[in-house]
């Protein structure tokens, strides 16, 4: 194949309440007095119980794992996640999407509504809550802002707020309704919560399949334009005004949204914004072969776009980085590009993507207050920093192996992904999770 893959020896097997002990690894962490520095990392329990640059004294019974080839951050957050359980577990499941997400180096995942039925009820967020106590990876839930996700009937926000759920959307399905959003933003005041809305307009392109510009037309397919994205952020920057609450724009992608909620931030208004990978890393020529694997939503933009979204990024205008995980059945993708879906199973390919594609563009430090730091602000989390006496939630990564994506790389129920066979740089060695050692490898 002409590359090279790299293997570290590191324990697989999950370790369970008993003291871990990291040594030589580099802390990439802003938020940490031991940033860049190289160390051994003491855990016990649930807590880092001693940083130093050499530990001694180190019991026989303490697993110790070599961290000469790792990078330790605190754990990363996707803040938008299709789970599919319940209701299309045939797409994906919560033993999946976590196992999926654990490999990936996420301790957390916000899991969106856009379930069936949808999370719009105590029932629904119970039903996720009791579910994924088990599971490797905490999941939080998003409740639904409309009953079904249809974008009429408001929830019982106050009653989901109070049951578990960290934020409001409907997921996938834009809050189309400015009278509904308007109330939304409004009720989530009173309980310091906040809406979450994925932008777009789909009366301005309601049968585009790209991005407008030059490989739409080459193709001789109907685009997205920019302004369907750039209208609706406009439009929910005004409520959040108007109303004073907090509001987050979920996955963008143009250029022109990026400068508007720069604008916003420069204002006041309480305003959060994330990305999705792909956009970071691909512009809109990687459609002009028909592939239904590069069909996602929001599409792939032209090269402004993506360099305003790293730009946007580096300068703290957005918060957050998604995989954007959508995982589809075969039957779903593997149709003629018109009736394909849109979406791509973002969760086992994301560190690798962002270390081969981006690494050279975002630098890691960057990479992970939006992966950490960000996703926490967002949700109003704790802030956990790589330090002594704070939680054991860390995400510990090899930038330096390389591995080749296939089918068999996806621990996802779907493998949707416009990566696989694909060289890859970097892989996630495993997450730290409440004091307990878990491995990719056995993710």
């Amino acid at each position: 194949m002409g590359f090279k893959l790299c293997i570290l020896a590191i324990p697989t097997q999950t370790h369970v309440m008993r003291d871990l002990l990291f040594s030589n690894v580099l802390i990439i962490d802003r938020a940490s007095p031991w940033h860049s520095d190289r160390v051994d990392i003491h855990i016990q329990g649930n807590a880092i119980e001693r940083i130093a640059q050499k530990l001694d004294g180190i019991s026989d019974d303490v697993l110790q794992i070599d961290g000469t080839n790792l990078v330790c951050t605190p754990g990363w957050i996707d803040i938008g996640v299709q789970v599919c359980d319940p209701g299309l577990e045939h797409r994906e499941d919560l033993s999946t999407v976590t196992r999926a997400a654990a490999k990936a180096g996420f301790t957390a995942i916000g899991c969106l509504p856009n379930t069936k039925p949808a999370l719009h009820s105590k029932a629904e967020l119970l039903y996720l809550r009791n579910s994924s106590t088990h599971l490797p990876v905490d999941c939080l839930p998003v409740g639904a802002v409309s009953k079904h996700c249809s974008g009429t009937d408001i929830t019982e926000m106050y009653d989901l707020h109070n049951a578990g759920a960290v934020a409001f959307s409907n997921g996938s399905e834009p809050i189309a309704d400015a009278g509904l959003m308007l109330r939304a933003l409004q009720y989530v005041k009173a309980f310091d919560s906040l809406v979450m809305n994925a932008p777009l307009d789909r009366t301005i392109a309601p049968e585009g399949l790209v991005h407008e510009g030059f490989v739409s037309t080459r193709m001789g397919v109907k685009g997205i334009p920019s302004l369907a994205e750039s209208m609706m952020v406009e439009r929910d920057l005004r409520l959040a005004e108007y109303t004073n609450s907090q509001l987050h724009i979920s996955n963008i992608s143009s250029a022109r949204s990026v400068e508007a909620i720069r604008a916003a931030k420069n204002r006041g208004i309480q305003v959060t914004a994330s990305v999705p990978i792909l956009n970071l890393a691909f512009c809109h020529e990687e459609v002009s072969g028909f592939d239904a694997a590069w069909k996602v939503m929001p599409p792939l933009r032209d090269p402004t776009d993506r360099d305003a979204l790293v730009e946007g990024l580096l300068d703290g205008t957005i918060d957050a980085i998604s995989a954007n995980h959508v995982p589809w059945d075969d039957e779903s993708k593997k149709k003629e590009f018109p009736n394909a879906e849109f979406g791509v199973s973002g969760l086992d390919t994301f560190y690798g993507l962002y270390q081969t594609k981006l690494a050279d563009k975002i630098d890691l430090e960057t990479f992970v207050d939006a992966m950490s730091h960000g996703p926490r602000r967002i949700f109003r989390l704790p802030q956990y920093r790589v330090d002594i006496k704070q939680p054991a939630t860390l995400t510990m990564i090899q930038p330096s192996v390389q591995w080749e994506c296939t089918h068999h790389s996806f621990s996802s129920k779907s493998s949707n992904s416009p990566l696989i066979g694909q060289i890859l740089n970097g892989q996630v060695a495993g997450i730290v999770q409440k004091g307990e050692w878990i491995p990719a490898q056995e993710a």
